[in-house]
């Protein structure tokens, strides 16, 4: 009986194995047909993330350096986006500001993925009073909208942009954490993690060999919306003066300014608008790139 037993708790565990493989090469014919959201996301974001990285050589002037002689100048040869009430170059700032967007969008989102869908795959593991425990805590913070959530979070921490990071990073927690719950809960199900868990392994080694691998594309593709969404959470709290402070260009900070010379030097709203525009849409169709590659309901 218990040879029996054992012979088909291994026939499960092949049966994963087969599964895996037929899953990643799938996988591998859907990325060598790669789609053109993949493709625009990635040449957009990869531009973005380039102009973050090699800022100061690609902007003309110092985001910081005024000149009283160029104040509000439409846009020219000498300045690419025009210049604002203080005559700083609205190009160079707008070139700066990605890294600033980009900066606080990367530390805030790593924030909730380390938080997350830790919770998420532990309340999926555990469940009973662990998932109960946890799914309240997400329902406390989803109780909040999100910019409310932030501004309390600043609200205790002080302005700046560590605490912007900080506050967006706490916003997402909830989020990662109840997708990666609900993919988590799936693949707890399937017969091969109870093949794994009937072999007597631990609970640790179950949840990182066999239940995250299958919960790793979700959290892939929330990951890059997520970063869509902290970068419009971050212009947001500038735009309210809680994020970024001045004199440190931020797309946020910068529309909030444009919007009081709108009839004046419109070019001043337009072009950090512009960026966020961007940034926001490269991110977002990377992310449905990813989705469509990733998820093997779907097909490219």
């Amino acid at each position: 009986m218990e040879h029996t037993e054992a012979a088909s708790d291994i026939s499960a565990v092949s049966a994963s194995v087969a599964r895996r493989e037929a899953r990643f090469r799938g996988l591998a014919r859907r990325v060598s047909g790669a789609n053109k959201l993949l493709i625009v996301g990635v040449l957009i974001v990869g531009c973005i993330v380039l102009t973050a990285i090699f800022a100061p050589f690609i902007a003309p002037y110092s985001p910081y350096e005024m000149e009283s002689g160029n104040m509000l100048q439409p846009p020219s040869r000498a300045h690419l986006g025009g210049t604002d009430e203080f005559g700083r170059d609205i190009f160079s700032r707008t070139v700066y500001g990605a890294r600033t967007s980009i900066q606080v969008s990367l530390i805030a989102v790593s924030i909730a993925l380390a938080v997350g869908p830790l919770l998420g795959l532990l309340s999926a593991h555990y469940g009973r009073w662990v998932d109960s425990v946890i799914s309240r805590f997400f329902d406390i913070l989803f109780g909040f909208p999100a910019i409310l959530l932030a501004l309390l979070v600043l609200a205790v921490l002080g302005p700046g942009k560590t605490s912007a990071m900080v506050a967006i990073g706490i916003v997402f927690i909830p989020i990662l954490g109840r997708v990666v719950r609900s993919a988590a809960l799936v693949a707890e199900s399937e017969q091969y993690v109870e093949a794994a868990r009937s072999l007597g392994m631990s609970d640790v080694r179950m949840i990182v060999r066999e239940v995250l691998p299958n919960v790793l594309p979700v959290i892939i593709v929330q990951t890059t919306l997520a970063l869509a969404y902290a970068i419009l959470n971050e212009a947001a709290l500038a735009f309210l003066g809680v994020g970024t402070q001045p004199p440190e260009p931020s797309w946020g900070r910068m529309l909030f300014i444009g919007k009081g010379f709108l009839q004046l030097a419109p070019w001043m709203g337009i072009i950090p608008g512009a960026a966020i525009f961007v940034a926001v849409l490269g991110f977002n169709t990377l992310g449905d790139g990813l989705r469509d590659i990733l998820d093997p309901r779907l097909k490219t």
